[in-house]
C-alpha cells in the first residue's frame, strides 16, 4: 500500500480524504504515494497558526529563533537520506541534482541560523536613528519593525520541494511568524516527510508549522488582513492570486516568483580559446542539464557574438552530446527525468513552438535512454535551439521551455547584446562573461533595472564563482516584470517581508523606554 501524504492542521494530522491522487515515478511509472482532496478546517487551522505559533513564536527572541533554526538542521541532516531516495522516485532526478534541492535546504537554514544569531536576544528591531519633529527636538519619531500579526502561507512550485520549502520557511520562522506550505502536489512527497520530520522532533511550537499537500481549494479564501502570501509558479496563476478577492479584500501582503526567462551573454571579447569563452560554454551546458533544466534560474536564452555563434554551437553541442540520459538511479545516468507527464508535453510543445523561428543545434533524441523505457519514462534529451540574428527572435524572448532547452542568439556588439537582454521583460538572472571588467561593470549597470540578479564571471573568479543559476541566501532572489516582481532572501534582508514598519512618535524620554533588548536594524 502506497503511503499516504496526511494535511498537518491544527497541531495534528488529518484522516485520509475520500478522493486522492496518485503520485508516479516518472523513470518506472510505479505508484509511490497518495496525495487527497481540499484540507479540511482550513479556516480553523489558519486561526490556530494565528493565535497558538504565533504567540509561541514570539515569545522566543530572534537569538533564540536563530538557534531553533540551527536544530532543525540538525533534523534534516539525520534524515538526509530519505530524502535522496525520495526525490530520486519523486522527481526522477540524479543524486547530485538531488543534492541542489537537499543540500541547499539544509544549507540556506543553516545560513539564516548563523546570521539570526547576530541579532541576539533582540526583541525588537529599531529602524534608523529617531527623527526630529519639533522645534524643541522633544517631540520625535522611532520607527519600529514588529512581526506581522498573522501567519505565512507558502504556495510553492514542483522543481524543488526542499529548498523551494525552506529559503521561505527560514527567514518566517525567524522573524516569529507561523508557515503553512503548499508543495506543488506532483511532487509534494518531499516536502511532507520533512515537515512530519520536524514535527516529529518536537522544536517548533504547535502551529508554527502546517502542510496542505492536496488540493488548494479554500487556501486563499482563509486568508485575513495581517496574513502574508508568496506564491512560485507561473505568470497565469499568479495573475488569478493577485486578484483573489480575500487577498485584495484583506490587503495580504504578496511575494511572487514566476516566469523567467533568462539570459547569459557571452562578452565580445570572449573568442575561443579564451578562459571566458570555455567558462561560458561550461556554464550553459550545467544550466542546460541541472535538475533537466527546471530550474526557474536556468539559462533560456545565450546571447552570444554572431561571429562566435558557430563556435559556441558547437562546443556547446560536443558536451551535450556526452550527456547520458535515463534512470536516475542508474551511476551512468547524468540527467534524469522532468517530473511528469503534464511537464514532458508541456517541454514538447514549447519545443515545437520555438522551432517555428529557431533552427535545432544539437538534439539528443535519437540516443537511448538507459535503463529506462522510452514509451514510459519522462526523459527529454537536452536541445540547443538557435536564432543567428538575434534582432529577428521574437518567440524566443516570449515563451519559455521550462526543461533542458536553452536558444542561442546572435548579437552584433555590446550594446545589441544588453538590448537583448532586455527583451525578457524582466527576469530573475542574467550573467556575462567576459575578460573586460570595465565592461562587465558597464553591463551590470545596464542590466541591473530588468533583473533581480545580475552574475559577472571573469578568468579570476573561475573557481569560485557559484554558477549562474544558484540561489545564494546572501543575495536577493526575485525578478521584475515578466519574473513577478518579487524578491526574497538577500540575509536579513528577507526579515522585512515578515515585518511591519510602524512609527512611534512620542517624548524623546518615553522612546528611551521602548525594550532594552531592542536593537538598531541594519538591512
Amino acid at each position: 500500500m502506497t503511503p499516504y501524504l496526511q494535511n498537518y492542521l491544527g497541531g495534528a494530522w488529518q484522516s485520509e480524504a475520500s478522493t486522492a491522487v496518485t503520485l508516479l515515478d516518472p523513470v518506472t511509472a510505479a505508484a509511490l504515494a497518495r496525495v487527497g482532496g481540499p484540507a479540511d478546517g482550513l479556516v480553523t487551522g489558519f486561526d490556530f497558526a494565528r493565535t497558538q505559533g504565533a504567540p509561541a513564536l514570539q515569545a522566543m527572541s530572534y537569538g533564540e529563533r536563530a538557534a531553533m533554526l540551527g536544530e532543525l538542521v540538525k533534523v534534516l541532516q539525520a534524515n538526509r537520506e530519505a530524502y535522496y531516495e525520495i526525490s530520486c522516485a519523486n522527481s526522477g532526478t540524479t543524486k547530485a541534482d538531488s543534492a541542489v534541492d537537499i543540500e541547499g535546504a539544509c544549507f540556506t537554514l543553516g545560513y539564516y541560523a548563523k546570521i539570526g544569531a547576530s541579532l541576539d536576544s533582540a526583541g525588537l528591531l529599531l529602524d534608523g536613528t529617531p527623527a526630529i519633529l519639533s522645534k524643541d527636538q522633544l517631540f520625535q519619531s522611532q520607527h519600529v519593525l514588529a512581526p506581522v500579526r498573522g501567519l505565512a502561507l507558502f504556495i510553492n512550485a514542483f522543481n524543488f520541494p526542499a529548498w523551494g520549502f525552506w529559503e521561505k520557511a527560514a527567514p518566517a520562522l525567524l522573524s516569529g511568524v507561523p508557515v503553512v506550505i503548499k508543495p506543488a502536489t506532483v511532487t509534494a512527497w518531499l516536502t511532507h516527510r520533512m515537515v512530519a520530520d520536524v514535527v516529529a522532533s518536537g522544536l517548533l511550537p504547535p502551529g508554527a508549522l502546517s502542510i496542505v499537500c492536496g488540493s488548494s481549494a479554500g487556501l486563499l479564501d482563509a486568508l485575513g488582513p495581517f496574513d502574508v502570501l508568496s506564491f512560485t509558479g507561473s505568470a497565469d496563476t499568479a495573475a488569478l492570486v493577485r486578484s483573489h478577492r480575500a487577498v485584495a479584500r484583506n490587503s495580504v501582503r504578496v511575494n511572487i516568483e514566476a516566469d523567467s526567462l533568462n539570459c547569459s551573454i557571452l562578452g565580445p571579447d570572449a573568442v575561443p580559446g579564451s578562459a571566458e569563452f570555455d567558462l561560458y560554454v561550461n556554464e550553459l551546458v550545467r544550466e542546460m542539464t541541472t535538475k533537466s533544466g527546471q530550474r526557474c534560474t536556468a539559462v533560456r536564452r545565450a546571447l552570444v557574438p554572431q561571429a562566435c555563434y558557430d563556435a559556441v554551437a558547437e562546443a556547446v553541442g560536443a558536451k551535450l552530446a556526452q550527456v547520458v540520459v535515463g534512470n536516475p538511479r542508474n551511476l551512468d545516468v547524468r540527467m534524469g527525468a522532468l517530473v511528469s507527464r503534464e511537464q514532458f508535453e508541456s517541454v514538447q510543445s514549447g519545443l515545437d513552438t520555438l522551432r517555428g523561428e529557431a533552427e535545432v543545434l544539437h538534439s539528443g533524441s535519437a540516443r537511448e535512454l538507459v535503463d529506462a523505457d522510452p514509451a514510459v519514462a519522462r526523459c527529454v534529451a537536452p536541445t540547443l535551439l538557435g536564432v543567428r540574428d538575434g534582432e529577428q527572435a521574437k518567440l524566443v524572448n516570449e515563451h519559455e521551455v521550462f526543461g533542458p532547452v536553452a536558444t542561442l542568439l546572435g548579437y552584433r556588439d555590446g550594446q545589441h547584446a544588453l538590448a537583448l537582454a532586455h527583451r525578457g521583460h524582466g527576469s530573475l538572472v542574467a550573467s556575462v562573461f567576459s575578460g573586460d571588467h570595465a565592461w562587465l561593470a558597464q553591463a551590470a549597470g545596464e542590466l541591473a533595472g530588468s533583473h533581480g540578479r545580475v552574475h559577472l564571471v571573469s578568468a579570476d573568479v573561475a573557481k569560485t564563482q557559484t554558477g549562474h543559476g544558484n540561489v545564494m541566501p546572501a543575495s536577493v532572489h526575485g525578478g521584475p516584470g515578466r519574473a513577478g516582481g518579487g524578491e526574497e532572501l538577500g540575509g536579513l534582508r528577507a526579515l522585512s517581508f515578515y515585518h511591519r514598519r510602524t512609527a512611534i512618535q512620542a517624548s524623546a524620554a518615553t522612546l528611551q523606554h521602548l525594550p532594552q533588548n531592542a536593537i538598531r536594524w541594519n538591512s
